[in-house]
């Protein structure tokens, strides 16, 4: 029987087959935007695939490339403005096939010291971006819901530590009805009350609104408040909280302030918009993910601590196999030791390469780009007649409504553009004065976007 780890020529065919894939794809900059079939269609176009003896990989990889690859939406097509879509650098891609290719274990020094390194300096990077101090760091997770959910499990621990009677306690977060739906879900992942604050008329989270939300609570419930999750960015409509009053507040009600600016996190490396997270550099915690506006493959998250030992304490896991990795030999930097993941691989990789090959001008000069797209968007809005804004573009989000349209318009005109291979552009809810409509949403995050690949798609609501 032949070794599944056995080099052949037809392994190495293959090989090949995939690298011309791979350099075809990289060097697309427009590939088809495809959509997706319904499992039982696909199943009947490839059959079964996984059986006794194998189908072979030229065979496998045909299939791949033919047919299931047709029926996935390429996240980086320059007009696909649904969700938070991404742009991966192609120098960070083809890192991410070196990283795969290397065979390294990111959870420990000991066995991913060379890879670790990259991550670091990259980390360093991010740290500086949001002015927190010298000591701070953090470390790369699989996207905003882990990095998220380490946070707060590092704020329950840290409050649980610093009184034993919290641990009679089940914990309570605060955030606003705009966080975004990982905070949500992880408090529950971690048995947590959440209260839910009202946004005020601006739609963000404020001091005011937060210190009347405080002042109502019960004792026990002030008891059991240990953490405060602000959004830096909402992913819908890319609205900033109030982070300098909410540092303010969290300071002197002693809870831990985290920043969820998964998506917003990018905007730090604009200056025209920097200003507008003062009070980002108070945090306790923050989470970034590179894959969404730093043009990094999926996935890539990150979680940054003011104070890395408070995440140790939190998630640093024991094990008579693990002594090793924290033997003296062994001494350095270990990822596994503050998030909720043991094995991971080296999701920071592909940052660092595109961040040393392109610099960190090339980065800011993206992301302003995909505020200036956002701009003008609106500006083309405001100059046509069957369209109009829903309020000022948040970072690189704008809100618009096309008028007269019920919300099955909104939802045919999505897939009638997406069916025909043009644009994916999606409908989302909004609330004005407590009342809920459906409207549309571009998203920029792709420098390659054109102001004409704007015209086009408005065009397409007349």
């Amino acid at each position: 029987m032949k070794s599944m780890h056995a080099i052949d020529i037809d392994t190495v065919e293959m090989t090949l087959d995939i690298m011309k894939y791979a350099i075809n794809r990289i060097s697309n900059t427009t590939p088809d935007l495809a959509s997706p079939k319904q499992e039982k269609e696909l199943l009947a176009l490839v059959g079964d695939t996984i059986t006794d003896d194998g189908i072979g990989g030229e065979k496998a990889f045909q299939i791949f490339r033919d047919v299931l690859a047709k029926a996935a939406v390429p996240v980086d097509h320059p007009r696909h403005l649904a969700f938070v879509p991404a742009a991966p650098t192609r120098a960070a891609v083809l890192f991410d096939l070196v990283t795969s290719a290397a065979s390294i274990h990111g959870a420990y020094w000991m066995t991913g010291a060379g890879g670790i390194f990259c991550e670091n300096r990259a980390m360093e990077w991010l740290v500086s971006l949001t002015g927190l101090p010298k000591d701070a760091f953090g470390v790369f997770t699989s996207g905003g819901t882990a990095a998220n959910l380490s946070a707060i499990v590092t704020a329950r621990e840290d409050w649980r530590t610093k009184n034993e009677e919290n641990n009679a306690f089940k914990g309570l977060l605060i955030t606003s009805h705009g966080a975004h739906s990982s905070v949500k879900s992880m408090a529950k992942v971690i048995d947590a009350d959440l209260i839910l604050v009202e946004d005020d008329e601006e739609d963000k989270l404020t001091a005011k609104s937060l210190q009347a939300i405080i002042k109502n609570l019960s004792e026990i419930d002030r008891k059991r408040l240990f953490a405060i999750v602000a959004t830096g960015g909402t992913t819908n409509a890319g609205i900033i909280d109030d982070l300098q009053g909410i540092a303010k507040v969290c300071n002197e009600e002693k809870v831990w302030f985290h920043v969820d600016a998964a998506y917003g996190g990018g905007a730090l490396a604009a200056p025209s918009v920097r200003h507008l997270f003062k009070g980002i550099e108070k945090a306790d915690s923050i989470t970034i993910d590179p894959h969404k506006w730093m043009f990094s493959p999926y996935d890539c998250g990150a979680v940054l601590y003011r104070d890395m030992k408070l995440a140790a304490n939190a998630h640093s896991q024991k094990g008579a196999y693990l002594d090793i990795f924290k033997d003296q030999g062994a001494q350095g930097f270990n990822p596994a030791d503050y998030q909720i993941q043991l094995t991971r691989r080296l999701r920071g990789m592909p940052l660092w390469f595109s961040l040393a090959m392109h610099g960190t001008k090339t980065y800011t000069k993206a992301i302003e780009r995909g505020l200036e797209l956002a701009q003008n968007a609106a500006k083309q809005i405001t100059e046509l007649s069957h369209v109009e804004l829903v309020r000022e573009p948040g970072l690189s989000c704008v809100l618009y409504r096309r008028l007269g349209w019920q919300p099955k318009d909104y939802v045919e005109w999505t897939y009638q553009n997406h069916q025909s291979g043009f644009a994916l552009v999606t409908p989302t809810k909004w609330t004005t004065n407590g009342k809920s409509e459906t409207i549309a949403r571009f998203c920029f995050i792709n420098p390659d976007t054109t102001e004409d690949d704007i015209s086009a798609i408005l065009k397409t609501m007349s």
